[in-house]
């Protein structure tokens, strides 16, 4: 079955050579290349020495991401809590570990995360590498540790096999980190209805109302661009965005100890906002609207509040066309891509 499974997945990274929107560059690109494809705009992708991208490492990764041999008691598998159709996020507030444990915040999604130069909300973890080990070991996630995870794998001739033709090595926590690491940097979300007007490659990729809400969204009345700015819509700082006077969740000050980032999080991507419901760090808004209606407000009192945000007071039109702007970012190419589905 699994040797099934594999030769059904480079039929598809074959197949996907015929659908890309870039028809002509990919008729004549290998799967590699494709896998590969920077969109325009985006920078380089920087591959840690040691993990540069193969097809067989992308495959491993693939097969270990949708698999819940991971997980302590394989019941849940990294794709539970980032689902392809969803921009690989979910639709809880909090996600449900192995014994319908409840995480602590929302799962993230993982689009575009081969260019964060840090991970979790706090930015407490330096490299993708590394940050696969946190759902291993978490209680309420895998609830798992990779030594006794590797020695199951190990005993696995499918993942034995698949781990020394990507590595040369058997399924040992190295390779386990390095495969994961390396599918995850593939999912790269570029191809929006905005990166199609942007890039004049259809002029009517924008309604007029998108148009009306892109201007409000960079313009400065909103801000909106300070802190959701570049390709990849986030500046990747530690903001507190006047969610709550009072937080249960310490944020920022949880790795450093600082006072000063006390209830500060990582600004998150805006790319597929439309498809990440519920928003913020815990879940807690249920819609675009809401959220928007909290910028509207100016948020709520908190010491560390972003020295940004202040009530923008906008209007039922623009609050329509911010929203229709940020809808425009959804890439549906990314989350209808046959190579990274099961």
């Amino acid at each position: 079955m699994r040797n099934q499974f594999q030769w059904l997945s480079y039929l598809l990274v074959l197949c996907c050579l015929a659908c890309h929107t870039e028809v002509e560059e990919s008729l004549c690109a290998s799967p590699l290349e494709e896998l590969m494809r920077i969109p325009k705009g985006f920078p380089a992708i920087d591959y840690p020495e040691g993990n540069e991208f193969t097809l067989a490492r992308w495959e491993l990764g693939k097969q270990l991401f949708f698999d819940p041999i991971l997980s302590v008691d394989s019941s849940v598998s990294c794709a539970s809590c980032h689902q392809p159709n969803l921009a690989f996020s979910d639709e809880f507030a909090v996600s449900l570990g192995v014994a319908g444990r409840p995480g602590n915040r929302n799962s993230p999604s993982l689009a575009n995360v081969a260019y964060h130069p840090y991970y979790t909300r706090e930015g407490g973890v330096p490299t993708l590498e590394m940050q696969v080990l946190v759902p291993i070991q978490e209680h309420q996630e895998f609830d798992f540790n990779i030594v006794p995870l590797s020695t199951r794998l190990q005993e696995d001739p499918h993942y034995v096999d698949l781990a020394l033709q990507a590595y040369n090595l058997q399924p040992n926590p190295f390779v386990i980190t390095r495969a994961l690491a390396c599918f995850e940097r593939s999912l790269i979300s570029g191809n929006s209805p905005y990166d199609q007007y942007l890039q004049n490659r259809k002029e009517n990729a924008l309604s007029a109302e998108a148009k009306a809400g892109m201007k409000l969204f960079f313009s400065d009345q909103t801000n909106c661009s300070e802190c959701h700015g570049g390709f990849n819509f986030t500046n990747y700082a530690f903001e507190n965005n006047g969610l709550y006077e009072n937080y249960l969740d310490e944020g920022r000050f949880r790795l450093t100890g600082k006072e000063t980032d006390r209830a500060l999080f990582k600004v998150p991507s805006l790319r597929n906002i439309a498809l990440t419901a519920p928003y913020m760090h815990d879940g807690s808004i249920d819609n675009l609207e809401a959220v928007i209606e909290h910028y509207t407000t100016g948020g709520k009192n908190h010491p560390h509040k972003s020295a940004l945000l202040k009530p923008l007071n906008l209007t039922t039109v623009e609050q329509a066309a911010l929203l229709a702007f940020l809808t425009a970012l959804t890439d549906e190419d990314f989350i209808t891509n046959p190579l990274f589905r099961e």
